[in-house]
């Protein structure tokens, strides 16, 4: 399973982004889908979750600016990022965690990372 993130760069603050983050791989049934971020000298934190039935979770620090969705024929999941602050500021990654369909093992995988950086 492998998970590919796009979608970071640098923006003002009030500005928008979207990240993707494409799931592939055979075998593999995700359930949760989420995004996590670490700042600078911080550690990496939860931003916001989505279940495979369409429940959303997020940190108190982006609720009402961030939006998580998911496509389950694409395999693939988004965050949209709006009303961007110099806070947002981090390394975003994907992860989701699931069931492979041969085996019935639990694993969750992780995405590469992909940069946001929100200028004053």
């Amino acid at each position: 399973v492998q998970l590919q993130a796009s979608g970071g760069g640098l923006v003002q603050a009030g500005g928008s982004l979207r990240l993707s983050c494409v799931v592939s791989g055979s075998n593999f049934r995700i359930d949760r889908m989420a995004w996590y971020r670490r700042a600078p000298g911080k550690q990496r934190d939860l931003v916001a979750t989505i279940t495979i039935g369409g429940i959303t979770n997020y940190a108190d620090s982006v609720k009402g600016r961030f939006t998580i969705t998911r496509d389950n024929a694409k395999n693939t999941v988004y965050l949209q990022m709006d009303s961007l602050k110099p806070e947002d500021t981090a390394v975003y990654f994907c992860n989701v965690d699931g069931v492979n369909t041969i085996t019935l093992i639990h694993s969750d995988y992780w995405g590469q990372g992909t940069q946001v950086t929100v200028s004053s």
